[in-house]
């Protein structure tokens, strides 16, 4: 009798409801690829603790800190925007009630139907509103400010990573949304739109775990489309370590040897190119191209030249006092993989060297089988959730963290009483009327508050629109409940706003369909955390 092999949660998800996977978003959605290696674009980078004493020239300096030389893409510091990572959880994962709380249109805590849950994999005695019988807690948690389900497998893995310090920092909101099922071609991406309300990096401007023009699989709305914007590819530390390269010199010479070298380099390259006469129009891009490519090495030099830049071996990151042991960062499964991409992202931005990253996770097309899939790869993503926060808590900067996925899934109220399954519904089958989207804000000094002066008028900011009782997203409820495009404006409305910008939304996005100021106020979660930039706190 041929031996039958175990399926295992990583192995690829082969639905016979679904199409053979053809492109690549189908390949990562169903976990048959994990993304590979590529680095893109000619940026060097480093991912070092701190800055090191200048030694470049004063005129040459003068040139990075004031962008003497246009679009040199030198910004210190990353402009001083509040850095932003995406998750982009490609599938279809499962993110309102059996992870983040959905309420009707009182908030999070005005509960649905007992069968509304049940259509979101919560068994009956598992709902929001009982305590769970052997804690006593209350199902519904708001350890992280946003409430999540006590048993989330989310709230499970941010909770497993952060300390409660940085927890108690750390405020959210939910937004009910529908998108379509098992594609790539929701526009759900939202970095281009944060690079434009300002955000970038003293190197990069946007990274992302994917070859794509999002940096994840979702699209982004064409209408934010930029090509000088396209995310670089950065996937694992020998990818940050590829990218920081400040050549053979800097091991030659002194770091301060190197970088008046790479300055005398500089000077010729300008003298020599600024007498050509190319006789094309593009003259001036072709030399200014030229020249901010040679101040660029010369800065990199200067910045970087003696700093430690790999990610695995930070022990801030990796190690008995970092946020992944040994064992975890450097084992062979899928964790590992996991956590090594998530390292990397997170070392990029919250060091300043990029404004916004997106971290691709594949595999969340995970329906039509045991729920104890979705909760291994849930606790997962949460974990690295958990990883991003307590970094930028180590570093003492804030951050935006926005997760996303195409799609949702419903449960067929098939119990799952696995070890991991934890008594919870078997996720039966794609539905996009149960799906949403969710963002978490960590400020180093105090938690995000809320827009409201009651708690019954913070509701209705910490959830953005609603669900009917029977577990089904209002489509009227906001701009952003039935429009992909409308949801990622949303999103970007809600960072500038933690700048105390609202008021420059209308006129970076002058189409953004949001409707009128008093609209944008009621699409608002929280009251600025800075004034214009994080040097600024409010």
């Amino acid at each position: 009798m041929p031996r039958i092999r175990k399926r295992k949660y990583d192995d690829p998800l082969r639905h016979p409801d679904h199409s053979r996977p053809r492109t690549r978003r189908d390949f990562l959605s169903q976990g048959f690829i994990l993304g590979g290696a590529t680095v893109l674009g000619s940026a060097t980078l480093s991912l070092g603790p701190g800055r090191a004493q200048a030694v470049l020239s004063p005129d040459l300096q003068n040139l990075i800190d004031n962008d003497l030389l246009t679009d040199c893409s030198i910004k210190a510091l990353g402009a001083g925007k509040i850095p932003f990572i995406c998750f982009d959880l490609a599938g279809g994962a499962n993110i309102a009630n059996s992870n983040v709380l959905v309420g009707q249109q009182g908030g999070q805590l005005d509960f649905l139907s007992t069968g509304g849950y049940e259509k979101m994999g919560l068994p009956g005695d598992m709902v929001p509103g009982l305590n769970d019988p052997i804690s006593g807690e209350s199902y519904a948690n708001f350890d992280l400010g946003l409430g999540f389900h006590l048993d989330s497998a989310f709230y499970r893995g941010i909770m497993s990573v952060v300390s409660p310090t940085t927890a108690s920092n750390i405020n959210g909101a939910i937004i009910p949304a529908r998108s379509d099922n098992d594609t790539g071609n929701n526009p759900h991406n939202p970095m281009y739109g944060i690079a434009r309300a300002g955000s970038n990096g003293s190197i990069l401007t946007l990274a992302g775990t994917e070859n794509t023009d999002s940096g994840g699989r979702s699209m982004l709305p064409m209408a934010l489309y930029d090509p000088e914007l396209r995310p670089t590819k950065v996937d694992r530390p020998s990818d940050v370590t590829n990218l920081v390269d400040t050549g053979e010199l800097v091991g030659i010479l002194s770091k301060n040897d190197a970088t008046a070298v790479m300055e005398s380099i500089y000077r010729l390259s300008e003298s020599k190119v600024n007498g050509m006469q190319t006789r094309i129009a593009a003259d001036a891009a072709i030399k200014q191209s030229m020249n901010c490519g040679y101040l660029k090495a010369a800065h990199i030099a200067d910045e970087f030249g003696d700093f430690v830049i790999d990610p695995a071996l930070d022990p801030e990151i990796v190690g008995p006092g970092g946020i992944f042991s040994d064992a975890e960062f450097n084992g062979s499964g899928r964790d590992a993989r996991e956590f090594q991409k998530t390292a990397s992202i997170m070392k990029l931005v919250m060091n300043g060297f990029a404004g916004a990253a997106t971290i691709e996770m594949g595999g969340y097309d995970y329906h039509g089988g045991a729920r104890a899939e979705g909760e291994v790869k849930d606790f997962r993503a949460g974990r690295c959730m958990g990883a991003c926060l307590e970094y930028a808590a180590v570093r003492g900067v804030p951050l935006m963290l926005y997760v996303f996925s195409d799609g949702s899934l419903s449960s067929n109220g098939t119990i799952d009483n696995s070890l991991e399954g934890r008594g919870k519904g078997e996720w039966s089958s794609d539905n996009s009327s149960t799906a949403g989207a969710f963002f978490l804000v960590y400020n180093p000094t105090r938690r995000p508050t809320l827009i409201g002066g009651t708690p019954d008028q913070q509701a209705l900011h910490q959830q953005i629109g609603y669900m009917s009782s029977d577990g089904s997203v209002q489509r009227a409820a906001t701009p952003a409940a039935n429009n992909v495009p409308l949801l990622v404006n949303t999103v970007i409305l809600n960072y500038l706003a933690l700048h105390n910008e609202t008021g420059r939304f209308a006129q970076l996005f002058p189409n953004h369909g949001l409707g009128n100021n008093m609209m944008l106020d009621a699409l608002t979660a929280f009251t600025p955390i800075c004034n214009g930039t994080i040097a600024n706190p409010a």
